[in-house]
């Protein structure tokens, strides 16, 4: 029996999700809910996301219609789906939704529940130092990621990527088993394992404050900050290049480390957030041991070599990140 399948998404990271189904004969992708085109870039222009641009590619019927909208329902009794993928579609769905479809909704969820429920567990899971994450399969509820797990799979952190690597490894390795654990929901052999929700931590958003790097804390929180925080929404702190209070503009930290103490020339002591600039390196001062500076955006520049940045930005002797 092929089950037919709505798969919801908006994000790049639902994309391997999206042609994982595409390609296995188990399913019938008969429609796509994504989001609706938005503005990018300078000229603002509507583009489409990209599993919308994915559907088109694969011939597959796009819909933008709002869950919460009577023509929504109209178009879900039209598409006739056994079973529901959602993943990073970015809008909750009601009840008399989560109800239309036979066999339910399922979400692949970045993390190994009840661990990092919400909206940016990758994100959450470097910030906090975890030493392993994953991705788990469950049924939609109304509930915020509190529904039964029907697939699982965990993975080891290296301690050196940045969120996006993190999210795009767990997509691609996730795709799959997403796929094998609904095709187990269609022949019921899937089983369906309860969360221990007293165990539950969340995963809240990241926002662009949250994003503003902490200099007083010790070299390994902020690593693991810019890391959680990167590509987005993009590590940043206030540039004092003369060393004045009143005089700053933001510099976007993109790519940083903790300073190897073997390296020739290391400042053995910096102020927290201070600057020092050596003819390959830069070094931002810490709670602990300095931080080195690999890749930066200063405002309206474009990304560069940190060392290549500080030979132009003619920073005094007593420059400051805040």
């Amino acid at each position: 029996m092929t089950l037919r399948l709505l798969f919801a998404g908006t994000p790049d990271v639902a994309v391997p999700s999206l042609r994982a189904f595409a390609a296995d004969p188990r399913f019938e992708v008969v429609g796509v809910l994504t989001r609706p085109d938005a503005p990018t870039g300078r000229g603002r222009k509507l583009t489409a996301s990209p599993v919308k641009a994915a559907a088109l590619e694969l011939g597959i019927p796009v819909f933008t219609d709002r869950p919460r909208s009577p023509e929504f329902l109209d178009t879900l009794a039209d598409l006739h789906a056994d079973i529901a993928a959602v993943i990073a579609y970015g809008n909750i769905l009601p009840k008399n939704v989560l109800d239309a479809v036979p066999l339910g909704w399922y979400n692949l969820h970045f993390s190994n529940l009840p661990k990092w429920r919400g909206a940016a567990p990758a994100q959450r899971a470097i910030w906090a130092g975890d030493a392993t994450t994953g991705a788990d399969v469950f049924k939609v509820g109304e509930g915020l990621d509190d529904g039964p797990v029907i697939a699982s799979m965990t993975i080891e952190l290296s301690g050196r990527e940045t969120s996006g690597e993190l999210l795009d490894r767990l997509a691609k390795e996730g795709a799959p088993m997403y796929v094998d654990a609904l095709a187990k929901v269609g022949d019921g052999t899937a089983q369906f394992v309860p969360q221990a929700h007293e165990q539950a931590e969340y995963a809240h958003k990241i926002s662009v404050e949250d994003a503003h790097v902490a200099v007083h804390d010790t070299v390994e929180a902020i690593d693991r900050q810019i890391r959680a925080c990167t590509p987005n929404p993009g590590a940043w702190a206030n540039l004092h290049a003369t060393g004045e209070a009143d005089a700053s503009i933001t510099l976007h930290v993109l790519h940083a480390r903790p300073a190897d103490p073997q390296q020739p020339n290391v400042p053995s002591e910096l102020a927290p957030g201070a600057l020092k600039a050596g003819k390959k390196n830069v070094w931002m001062g810490t709670g602990s041991t300095p931080l080195e500076l690999l890749e930066v955006k200063a405002q309206g520049k474009k990304a560069m070599r940190a060392a290549d940045w500080a030979r132009g930005a003619r920073l005094a002797d007593s420059a400051y990140l805040d």
